[in-house]
C-alpha cells in the first residue's frame, strides 16, 4: 500500500490577517524605535534606572540596540519573525528583571509585550521558511 505524502507547507495568512499584522508590526516598530533612542543617547535617567537594578550602564546601550535592531526587523519581512523572537526573549528578560526588582505588577506589561511578540514571530514564520513565495 503506497500513501502520497506531500511536502508539509505553512499556509499565508488571510488578508485580514496580514492587515492586521502589519499594523501590530508597524506600531510596535514605532514604539521600540523610540523606546531605543534615550538608551543609545546615554539618557541619564536610563543610567540611573540601570544602577538601581543592578546593571552596569553598558547594558542600558545593549538593551537599546537590541531594541533598534528588533524594531527595523520587524519592518523587514524576511527578518520580522526572527526580530519579534529576539524582541519576545528581550521582553522574557525585562518580565524577570521587573517581577524581581519591581514586583509582578511592573511584569505585567512586558509578559503580555513578550506574548505578542511571539505570537508575531509564529504568524509570520512562513517568511523565513518559504523564502520568496509570499
Amino acid at each position: 500500500m503506497t500513501t502520497n505524502t506531500a511536502p508539509a507547507t505553512t499556509a499565508r495568512p488571510s488578508r485580514a490577517l496580514n492587515i492586521t499584522l502589519w499594523t501590530v508590526q508597524s506600531v510596535l516598530a514605532a514604539f521600540y524605535a523610540f523606546a531605543a533612542t534615550p538608551k543609545l543617547l546615554g539618557d541619564p535617567t536610563t543610567a540611573d534606572m540601570m544602577a538601581q537594578i543592578g546593571f552596569a550602564n553598558w547594558v542600558g546601550y545593549f538593551i537599546g540596540a537590541a531594541e533598534l535592531a528588533g524594531a527595523i526587523g520587524l519592518l523587514i519581512p524576511r527578518l520580522t519573525s526572527l526580530a519579534a523572537t529576539g524582541l519576545a526573549l528581550l521582553m522574557v528578560g525585562a518580565t524577570v528583571t521587573n517581577t524581581f526588582t519591581m514586583g509582578a505588577g511592573a511584569a505585567a506589561m512586558t509578559l503580555v509585550l513578550a506574548a505578542v511578540f511571539a505570537t508575531v514571530a509564529y504568524a509570520r514564520r512562513s517568511w523565513i521558511t518559504r523564502p520568496g513565495k509570499r
